[in-house]
Order: structure tokens, then sequence, then C-alpha cells
């Protein structure tokens, strides 16, 4: 059984052997919760990073750097890929027609402007979903349409959990 923990959700291994499979459990455990700016707190709040670092820390125990503080308009005066750059440090590239559960997704809003929103693929196939928090909305799972299926820009998987 997953338990709790004060910022995110840990996953029991046997439960999932496959480290997309985890990743999508994890993001789905935060369902519901509101969206907050720069928050990443299970069921209190977590913007689209939040949510990512709550999935990371189910899978790793541990966040693999300090996020600064970032407004919401956060490196689209100074055109810096700031979020697709830290993916990169962090998460496995991969192409973007290989889609597998549990990816990472990274969205480019407008195009011209910055990368800088985030998902997790949940269902591949006939019926895509990604599961991200979204201003408005809260953490939901989406359909992974055509409209936000063009904005994707870079997948990603997570390295393997050491949990």
């Amino acid at each position: 059984m997953p338990h709790r923990t004060e910022t995110g959700t840990k996953m029991d291994t046997g439960t999932h052997t496959n480290t997309g499979a985890r990743a999508a459990a994890a993001a789905r455990e935060w369902l519901g919760t509101p969206y907050r700016h720069q928050a990443s707190t299970h069921g209190v709040g977590a913007d689209c990073l939040g949510l990512l670092r709550g999935v990371w820390r189910a899978l790793h125990d541990t966040e693999p750097e300090t996020t600064p503080p970032y407004t919401p308009d956060w490196s689209e005066a100074e055109g810096e890929e700031r979020l697709w750059r830290a993916a990169r440090r962090h998460l496995l590239p991969k192409p973007l027609n290989a889609a597998a559960e549990g990816d990472v997704l990274l969205f480019r809003m407008r195009e011209g402007s910055v990368a800088k929103h985030l998902g997790v693929q949940g269902h591949v196939g006939a019926c895509p979903t990604f599961i991200h928090a979204y201003s408005g909305h809260g953490v939901v799972e989406s359909p992974l349409s055509r409209a936000w299926a063009r904005r994707i820009v870079a997948r990603f998987q997570f390295p393997k959990g050491g949990t």
C-alpha cells in the first residue's frame, strides 16, 4: 500500500515494477490537489513543476536540486529555456513519437514563447491522457487532445527510481 508523506506520496515498489507506471500512479495520487504557484505539497497545493517534484520524490525520496523562486512569467522576458535545461539535467530525453505511460511532457503554450508547462503521460493509445497542475483547475488528468499534443516540444522519462 502506498503511504503519504508531508510533501508527496511514496509508492510501494511491489505494486509497480516499471518506472513509467510508478510515475503515472504517483502523479494520479495528486489528483484534486489545488493549484498553487510554486507549491509542491500533496493535497494542499501544486503547480505543474510542483507536481513533477512530488512525483520525483515518490520515485527517488528526495529532489535532484533546489528549485529557486520563480514568477508565473519566468523565463519569458529573457527567452531562456530554463525548464527545458533543468529537464535535460535530470530526466532522460525520448523521441516525441515514443509515448509511454509516465513520460514527462514539456509544453510550449504559445508559438515563439519558452516551454513552461509540464505534465505526466497517463494513458497512451487511442485515448491518451496526461496529468498536470493547471491554473484554475488544480491537478487533473486531461485528454491529450490535438490542441495539447501540438504544444509538446520535448518528452522525457524518469530515471529508474531507488525506492
